[in-house]
């Protein structure tokens, strides 16, 4: 999951207001219904400790109008009187509004909107070139054009006479020069935006010959669909829902495989933890969050243990189960924070990957809704140290 745009959240210390508001309905009572819900967000805020500096700064931002087009939700982060990040969300919010007044940012929704939205790169092909379009968690723009340099000739004619066969083989070559190029497109095109899949639109015989060419590595991400075109005013809205279906499938088959590496990297059942390639339980976790260990971090954020209370410094490797722990956290002021937010904020300031593990998916793993895939077992640590 791609989260590095949150970095700047961990710059400043808190405490931070965290606002989630659904800003999908647009009609002529759209911005009455914004001002109220700024208003209801920011009284919330208020009952829950939230300074008036600050409470006034997520109410401009949440009022400012007009919105963008296509917007479908807001998530609304500011602590010291600052709005620090204020993105539109292209995906509805699981509820209508939720606000948090909290030691660190809270991003437990955020996961579920961002784990909804890879990036997907579209490809509108006919046999002259091709249109490609990045669809994100945020918006879609374009991405980029490619036009054959083979123009002509693009059509077989219906006769077999001898005199036809060098013209046909000409069309036949014309199209494979041509998909060839638009494969070069895309694959340059999924590297420089770091796409997680791409869809193929356009004739059967056009998008296979493009697929075919595409490199070995990124066919298994290409999905390919009779639906949409580039021809202008050809429908989209099947093309729709044939992307939302690709996006719902490489998410779980993601999420299966590193739930199968998880599962894989964890001690036998009865054997010691020692030497494991995987942790879970709160106490395993900040320990290797303390040691920045965490090489992806795994969270069900409905599971009982992502928010349990733990103890958190100004720094993100001071965190600490209990708030006696004062030799972990040098910081002679901790304060309490959600298990899932400190695992986050530690995860994120290492350059750790993050999964959020899709609730229709039926496995338990990991025990608690919180596990982490480590970069170095504790034997490997503890040979290097005593050798050194």
């Amino acid at each position: 999951m791609q989260l590095a745009f949150l970095t700047s959240l961990y710059d400043r210390p808190g405490p931070w207001a965290s606002v989630y508001l659904d800003t999908s309905r647009m009609d002529e009572s759209a911005r009455w219904r914004r001002e109220l819900q700024a208003r209801n967000a920011c009284d919330e805020l208020a009952a829950q400790g939230g300074d008036d500096a600050t409470v006034q700064a997520v109410y401009q931002a949440l009022s400012d109008w007009p919105r963008p087009a296509g917007e479908a939700g807001r998530a609304v982060f500011a602590t010291h009187g600052e709005v620090v990040l204020d993105p539109p969300l292209a995906v509805r919010p699981i509820a209508p509004s939720q606000v948090f007044w909290s030691a660190l940012p809270r991003l437990g929704p955020l996961l579920d909107l961002a784990a909804q939205e890879p990036a997907c790169l579209v490809a509108y092909i006919d046999r002259t070139g091709a249109d490609l379009e990045l669809r994100s968690a945020i918006a879609s723009m374009p991405a980029g054009k490619v036009e054959g340099t083979k123009q002509w000739p693009m059509h077989r004619t219906a006769t077999n006479a001898w005199s036809e066969r060098h013209f046909q083989l000409s069309v036949e070559n014309t199209w494979d020069e041509n998909a060839a190029e638009i494969a070069d497109a895309i694959a340059g095109a999924v590297e420089e935006l770091g796409a997680d899949l791409v869809v193929l639109c356009g004739d059967t015989r056009e998008r296979r010959s493009v697929h075919e060419r595409l490199p070995a590595g990124l066919r298994a991400t290409v999905v390919e669909t009779e639906h949409g075109g580039r021809a202008a005013g050809s429908s989209r809205l099947l093309l729709d829902e044939d992307v939302r279906a690709a996006r719902e499938t490489y998410l779980r088959r993601t999420a299966e495989a590193e739930l199968d590496r998880f599962r894989a990297a964890r001690a036998p059942e009865g054997a010691s933890a020692a030497g494991s390639g995987a942790a879970e339980g709160v106490p395993a976790l900040v320990e290797a969050a303390r040691e920045h260990r965490i090489a992806e971090l795994l969270i069900r954020p409905e599971g009982p243990d992502a928010h349990r209370q733990v103890w958190v410094g100004a720094e993100p490797d001071q965190v600490a189960v209990r708030r006696t722990e004062t030799q972990y956290l040098g910081d002679t002021e901790p304060l309490p924070a959600r298990a899932d937010d400190a695992l986050l904020r530690s995860a994120l300031a290492t350059g750790a990957d993050v999964l959020r593990v899709r609730p229709e998916i039926e496995d338990e793993l990991p025990v608690g809704g919180l596990g982490a895939l480590l970069r170095w077992p504790y034997d490997e640590q503890e040979t290097e140290a005593a050798t050194m």
